[in-house]
């Protein structure tokens, strides 16, 4: 993954543009791709600091901050007034894990290691936890049209519960997962403890001075991002809608995409299974509830009002990788029918006029 660090020489050159007030669409492609590489050296310090916290606190660290780049991009956003892209950035990032990344580190694995094999009951137990984050974010939008009949500030209030109930749901999954009763099986249902290095090849100091200077960096370059987005959007002749599902996802979470292929030619799967899936339900359990109470307090309320689309949509990501992951196998064919189902609904999005 080094070779995306070339892409921090934009970083610059996007602030400059920005400062010139460069044609949108152009600063738009330049902090975007200067974001890629951040989000890897976000990630990467993360993991550092993570070797010396111990394992089940840099479990935790690893937890807690592997969406920290698209986290900070959606909170400018939020800031911007853009909820729609926010909340399609949410399900953009589910799907884009279970079909795009877990397609792409079947399919490669399954070509470079023949049939690949994973734990049954870790599959199993991460099927169930994104299902029921799939309902949970469901169920605001199925009773919504009733309740707003009768009040409306209620489906603020529903959201707001909703979002205390899942973010509870993940710190429990969180503490099940780096318990000695989480190991049984392959040993953790979020991406945490197990992608730790074994020694840290940077000092905690320097660590933690570029997990600071990344965020701030971030930070300016989501800036800079969302101020291009109305915009862009408008020259390109794209919805915010398709902008957030598809591209802001992949934006985000560039480098952490690579881990899990990576890991899955290397042959470990369980490993690239863990990376993916557990995103997915960090997503749908934290980042999404989190974003609730954010918008609060940045005078942008937002509810977990997902449209039908989203929904329909999210349902059958879930299925169908419970479905191909479930006997604890994979191949290269699996790998591609994820794929299939990621470019149908892609290019869904694309023609979806704007909802």
């Amino acid at each position: 993954m080094r070779y995306l660090n070339y892409l921090l020489i934009l970083i610059p050159i996007a602030a400059l543009a920005d400062l010139l007030h460069a044609d949108p669409v152009v600063v738009f492609l330049l902090s975007a791709l200067a974001i890629v590489p951040l989000a890897g050296v976000l990630g990467k310090a993360t993991e550092e600091l993570a070797v010396y916290a111990g394992s089940k606190a840099g479990g935790f660290l690893n937890a807690t901050f592997g969406n920290a780049a698209e986290l900070i991009i959606t909170l400018a956003a939020v800031r911007a007034g853009l909820l729609e892209v926010v909340k399609a950035s949410i399900t953009g990032s589910i799907l884009g894990n279970l079909l795009l990344v877990l397609g792409f580190s079947m399919l490669l694995g399954g070509v470079k290691n023949g049939i690949q094999r994973f734990d049954r009951l870790e599959a199993g137990n991460s099927s169930a936890m994104l299902a029921l984050a799939v309902i949970g974010l469901g169920v605001p939008a199925v009773f919504s049209h009733t309740i707003d009949l009768v009040r409306h500030d209620a489906i603020e209030w529903l959201s707001i519960g909703v979002a205390v109930v899942l973010i509870l749901l993940y710190f429990l999954s969180l503490i099940f997962s780096f318990s000695s009763a989480g190991h049984g099986g392959r040993g953790s249902i979020m991406p945490g403890d197990e992608i730790l290095a074994t020694r840290a090849e940077w000092s905690k100091q320097k660590a933690l001075a570029i997990l600071v200077g990344a965020t701030l960096l971030v930070v300016l370059m989501s800036e800079i991002l969302v101020g291009s987005i109305e915009a862009s959007i408008k020259t390109l002749g794209l919805t915010e809608f398709f902008v957030g599902v598809i591209i802001v996802p992949i934006i985000g979470n560039v480098a952490e995409h690579l881990v899990a292929v990576q890991t899955a030619i290397k042959n470990k799967m369980d490993l690239s299974m863990g990376v993916a899936v557990g995103s997915s339900m960090q997503i749908a359990l934290f980042v999404a509830p989190f974003l609730v109470f954010a918008s609060i307090v940045l005078g942008h309320p937002m509810t977990l009002i997902f449209n039908q689309f989203e929904l329909i949509t999210l349902g059958a990501a879930v299925a169908i990788s419970a479905l191909i992951s479930l006997d604890g196998r994979s191949h290269w064919l699996e790998g591609v029918q994820l794929l299939a189902v990621y470019v149908i609904i892609a290019l869904a999005f694309f023609f979806l006029p704007a909802v």
